[in-house]
């Protein structure tokens, strides 16, 4: 016997977004503790297959672990490995690749003593700034219904290879394949109106309001980073940005699915949020 008058009701207020959202872009960038941590990770991985189950088209970038410095770390081929594993087992047909491979991204070198995007400072590996993307390979990926997992590397002409912000990254490619939305997964609820209280979450905000945390300093250290990149890929046509928690459980599948969501949604300019984290 049924538990509820209506056992499908969640499934039917669900069946809305899968429509909305089937063949869309998500571009979805997993870094820091959630990448680094096990559980964490494989939990991330498996909303991913669902929103794959769904003929949602996530673009996945990783970034590295809370312990690893770069890219070029040892370490941060074994995560890399591992999220790939993860996303198999979960039952996702992934593909691991760098911004090298293909051409996918190609940058030119920082000036020595350079600062990435958003002011954090640059000093491991040969950091670069990327300048162009041909996102051929990630759609001949993707038209066999392969997730693309990618690696922040980027080249150039000569054959150098470049680390590059994975913030800057996920925007960057975002922007080019014209995602419908923009993930970052992190150890807190979203955009906290006071960073020692995760109960002060902001469900909504707009560039304007970015802005004015950031003078505020409510928005410091690899937000910064990440502040630029929404800027970035909003201003670059992308729907809209959403930073979302990667410890609580199904964070994500709750953003997409839910009229509340569960983190904060960035957009350019103020619409009512009518439909939630899945606007």
């Amino acid at each position: 016997m049924p538990f509820s008058p209506d056992p499908y009701a969640a499934l039917r207020s669900a069946a809305r977004y899968v429509r909305q959202f089937r063949r869309k872009t998500f571009v979805v960038l997993l870094d820091g503790p959630v990448l680094g941590d096990v559980k964490l990770r494989r939990a991330a991985c498996e909303q991913l297959a669902l929103l794959w189950t769904f003929s949602i088209q996530p673009v996945v970038v990783h970034g590295s672990g809370p312990e690893v410095d770069s890219p070029y770390d040892a370490a941060s081929g074994k995560l890399r490995m591992d999220l790939l594993a993860d996303l198999q087992a979960a039952g996702v047909p992934c593909v691991g690749l760098s911004g090298v491979d293909a051409g996918l991204l190609k940058a030119r070198r920082r000036p020595p003593g350079g600062t990435e995007a958003g002011g954090r400072q640059a000093d491991y590996g040969l950091p670069g700034d990327i300048e162009s993307v041909d996102t051929r390979l990630l759609q001949h990926l993707r038209t066999g219904d392969y997730v693309p997992v990618v690696a922040p590397l980027a080249g150039d002409p000569s054959g150098a290879v470049f680390s590059a912000s994975a913030d800057t990254v996920a925007a960057t490619l975002a922007v080019a394949l014209a995602a419908e939305k923009l993930f970052f997964l992190l150890p807190t609820p979203g955009l906290l109106r006071d960073t020692s209280d995760p109960a002060s979450l902001i469900p909504q905000a707009t560039l304007t309001d970015l802005a004015t945390l950031e003078q505020d300093g409510k928005v410091s250290g690899p937000l910064l980073s990440k502040a630029h990149a929404i800027r970035s890929a909003l201003v670059g046509g992308v729907g809209s940005v959403h930073l979302v928690s990667g410890v609580l459980p199904n964070a994500l599948l709750e953003e997409v699915f839910t009229n509340e969501g569960s983190g904060t949604m960035v957009v350019r300019e103020a619409p009512a949020r009518s439909t939630g984290g899945a606007s």
